[in-house]
């Protein structure tokens, strides 16, 4: 069983950074990890996502603005958000699964955090 434990969030005004935590633990952790999203009234969508070896992946929306990285030793993951944008405001959920293609494409990691609220006010 793995869980996420997911740390960070909070609230922050238009131009604003923030950073996330997502902290893996349960059995030997070795997988890709990311980070989804969700607005209200919207489904919820992918952000990023970052190998074991480093390779990451981004939303369009995020390209240039947020950085993903993680730290094996830790088996934790970091989202570094910059220049904040009103519509940046949403739950970010970590994720985790051993297939990459289920994080960056399909959209259907097997394991989730519980979220953290990102609110960022104009």
């Amino acid at each position: 069983q793995v869980q996420l434990v997911e740390s960070g969030g909070g609230l922050v005004q238009a131009g604003g950074s923030l950073r996330l935590s997502c902290a893996a633990s349960g059995r030997t952790f070795s997988n890709p990890m990311g980070w989804f999203r969700q607005a209200p009234g919207k489904e919820r969508e992918f952000v990023a996502a970052v190998s074991v070896r480093g390779t990451v992946s981004y939303a369009d929306t995020v390209k240039g603005r947020f950085t993903i990285s993680r730290d094996n030793a830790k088996n934790t993951a970091y989202l570094q958000m910059n220049s904040l944008k009103p519509k940046d405001t949403a739950v970010y959920y970590c994720a985790a699964d051993p297939a990459w293609v289920r994080l960056v494409r399909t959209a259907t990691p097997g394991y989730w955090g519980q979220g953290t609220q990102v609110t960022v006010s104009s």
